[in-house]
Formats: C-alpha cells, structure tokens, sequence
C-alpha cells in the first residue's frame, strides 16, 4: 500500500477536507500521513468559522511524517493551508523529490473564503500539478470567472499560461463548473496540452475537488504519469460521484 502525505484542513460536516481525503486515498489502496492546517466549522450550507494552526506545528506535523522510523510518503497532496505565514512554513518543510498536488480551495462549496492567491505563492514553484476549477483559474490568472459564460478554450489556454508562469510544473483546470453535455478537463505544461472528457452529472457535490486532487495524489504515488494519473482519476471520480450524494456521503 502506497503512503500519501495530506496536508488540508478539517471540516465537521464530513464533505471535504480530510475526511474527504481519507476516504478516497483509502479506497484507491493508499494510507494518509495527516497534517492538518486549519479547524473549520463547516454545515453543508455554511462556513460558519474557522482556527488555523500555527505555522510551527504544521512543520512539526510534516516531519514528523517523514520520521525515518516510518513508511515515507510518496507523493504530496495540499488543500486548505490557513494562513500566508503557513504556507511560507510549509514550503520551506516539505521535503524534495516528490510529486505534489495542490488544489487551490480559494473558498469552501459552502461559500466561505479560505485561501488567496498571496497564501499560495510561496509553494507554487514547488508545485508538479495545480488542480483549479474554472473559478479558481480565472482569480489565478487575474480575470473575471462569469458562471453564466464559461471561458472557451483559447481563454482557458490563456488562463494556463498565466498560471503556469508562476513556477508549477502542470495545471489542470476543471471543467465541472462549464455548461454543455460533457465536462472537460484541460491539463497543460509549457509545451503540451491534453483534454479529459466525462459526462456532465447532474447538480454538484461537496468534496470533489479535494477528492480529485487526492486521485491524483494516489495515482502519482502509485508509478503514473501525470497524464496518466489524470485520465485514471477522472474516471475514478465520476464513479464517486454516481455512487454518492450531494454531501459526498454514500448513496443507499
């Protein structure tokens, strides 16, 4: 069994964050080295308070992980990280070498604001693959995300350019939050470009992106590609979200 390292935050609901990460790296065949960054409140409807951790016990956390008397994680996954101070923290603790996957939860599917773009900078060149939704690439990129009109490819590409421009190796910008029969996700490098398509699922569900990032963690950690890991967790998603309901809990 393959070792992930997940650095997230926690949600009492259950339908993101470290729970949702658990659930999905344990069913993909992977243990979770936790390091927890944040304690939110958190119903299915609202993010109703939140207490980082100080930047000092999530270092703490991180190599404590990789105490030479344990199992090493092979790959890295970060959600949620609290506060700019920690991320400056976290960038200068995680180790090298290993894939890491960062899903940039710039704010929570209930609606609180989580992250900033300022508190992602620090680890953003350490970054093999950034996991933003549309939303999330228009604020990266500086423009204006338009939920009625979903930018086109050119726009999107155009996004990734900017994005990439920051220092990570790979982005990979969601479709779920596009219109049309199929949802597509882009994934581009400073020379490639590859489309992942699945059907579009009615409504939407908490917790999936963080389950998404988590995949692709497992897969990274398990020998893939990056473009194999993305194929294999698109795929694996949408059989998550057929089997579950709008909380991410399952379905009976």
């Amino acid at each position: 069994m393959s070792r992930i390292l997940v650095v997230a935050g926690t949600d009492s609901s259950g339908g993101a964050g470290m729970s949702r990460d658990i659930a999905m790296a344990e069913s993909l065949n992977c243990s979770v080295a936790p390091v927890v960054t944040a304690v939110t409140v958190q119903t299915n409807r609202a993010l109703i308070d939140i207490q980082p951790i100080s930047p000092e016990l999530i270092a703490a956390q991180v190599k404590a992980a990789f105490d030479p008397g344990g199992q090493p994680p092979k790959a890295i996954k970060i959600g949620m990280i609290g506060t700019p101070e920690a991320a400056v923290r976290l960038a200068q603790s995680l180790p090298g070498g290993l894939p890491i996957v960062l899903d940039p939860v710039l704010k929570s599917s209930s609606g609180g604001r989580l992250m900033s773009l300022q508190s992602l900078a620090p680890l953003l060149p350490k970054v093999t693959l950034l996991t933003p939704n549309l939303e999330e690439s228009a604020r990266l990129s500086g423009c204006v995300f338009y939920p009625e009109e979903p930018p086109d490819l050119p726009q999107i590409k155009s996004q990734a350019q900017k994005i990439l421009a920051r220092g990570v190796a790979a982005v990979l910008i969601k479709g779920g939050h596009g219109h049309g029969a199929s949802s597509v996700d882009h994934l581009f490098t400073t020379t490639s470009h590859q489309a992942f398509s699945a059907p579009r699922l009615a409504g939407s569900k908490r917790g999936t992106g963080c389950s998404l990032a988590t995949a692709l963690t497992c897969a990274l950690a398990q020998g893939r590609s990056v473009e194999e890991a993305c194929a294999q967790a698109k795929t694996q998603i949408g059989l998550w979200l057929s089997q579950t309901n709008s909380d991410g809990s399952p379905s009976p």
